[in-house]
């Protein structure tokens, strides 16, 4: 099959032909129809997140057909649509898979990161963590599976009773919140890099009742801040936007070094919390939400050969919604 390879930081991903993987006890073999390209992937190629598999297959944003199952799966029918998210699998018997915050074991595998992923023609994975597709063609649905299910989780996070929600970065987890949050009558508040007046208009169309550049002053004070950008100076800007009693959330998996700041900035009862990968709990609610808000994704096409493209464009915040690869 063709796929593209992860080899070496700071070298590109190249087209080879690899032997098509055959799932084990437990997993499915699925034809991928759907990749999309995440800034996590751009954590993993750039170096940012150590150890990853090599050679790797990137991807972790996969919408397929499964077209054979391993020993032992029975919850699952060859033909069948399913996504397969970040987490990729974990123990089952240590305490926090046991306390259902199977996020945080210390055995997980993650997919396109310490299991190859989707930037190929065929991927396998581990049945216990796959979702069933519905509602949703493939380029459509595959954002959702880790843009909206981080920023789902994110956004559980943040809490409840929650009118004014400040999203920084908006790029593909935002926009698909937005449509979450609009929809429960909140009033969204957009924060994009300098200048970029095409995001903030997307935003505006997407229900945003202010947009502006990161290091602008909001109108009012925020219930919530989610911070989608990797951008660790942007935590105490956060913070000086949230009321008494509010919360940070970062959404992301990797940020640069985060300044020093004053402690009156967390005082008062604000909190600061971090989101780590998401659970099978996470997957079921969102993907039964997301058709009924209803979710809609605005994505970029690029074929598999252009990869490398798609990860540079992301890299350059020249997209507005999500890239995906279709092979």
């Amino acid at each position: 099959m063709r796929a593209m390879l992860f080899e070496k930081v700071g070298s590109p991903l190249s087209m080879q032909r690899i032997p098509r993987p055959r799932p084990g006890p437990g997993e499915v073999s699925i034809q991928v129809e759907a990749c999309a390209v995440c800034r996590t992937d751009l954590h993993v190629v750039d170096g940012e997140l150590p150890d990853p598999r090599l050679p790797l297959v990137p991807g972790h944003e996969i919408v397929g057909k499964i077209v054979v199952l391993g020993e032992g799966v029975e919850r699952f029918a060859t033909g069948e649509r399913v996504g397969v998210p970040w987490l990729g699998w974990t123990c089952g018997t240590c305490e926090h898979c046991l306390a259902g915050r199977e996020n945080l074991c210390a055995q997980a595998q993650f997919t396109g990161y310490t299991r190859d992923g989707g930037y190929a023609e065929y991927c396998v994975a581990d049945a216990r963590y796959c979702f069933p597709v519905v509602g949703y063609s493939a380029e459509a649905a595959a954002p959702l599976l880790c843009a909206g299910l981080i920023g789902y989780r994110a956004y559980r996070m943040a809490g409840d009773g929650i009118h004014r929600l400040g999203l920084y970065g908006f790029g593909a987890a935002a926009h698909i919140l937005a449509q979450v949050s609009v929809a429960n009558g909140q009033e969204l508040y957009a924060f994009t890099r300098p200048g970029d007046i095409q995001a903030q208009d997307f935003a505006r169309r997407l229900g945003a009742v202010w947009a502006g550049d990161a290091d602008q002053t909001p109108p009012v004070n925020l219930d919530a801040a989610i911070i989608f950008a990797p951008v660790g100076e942007l935590i105490p800007t956060a913070l000086s936007h949230v009321r008494p009693g509010g919360v940070v959330v970062c959404g992301g998996i990797h940020m640069s070094d985060i300044p020093s700041f004053p402690y009156r900035l967390l005082w008062e009862e604000r909190r600061l919390c971090s989101v780590a990968n998401l659970t099978r709990r996470d997957g079921v609610e969102f993907l039964d939400l997301a058709p009924r808000v209803p979710v809609r994704t605005q994505t970029q096409r690029y074929s598999l050969e252009q990869a490398n493209q798609a990860l540079e464009d992301l890299r350059h915040g020249r997209l507005i919604g999500a890239a995906v690869l279709i092979p």
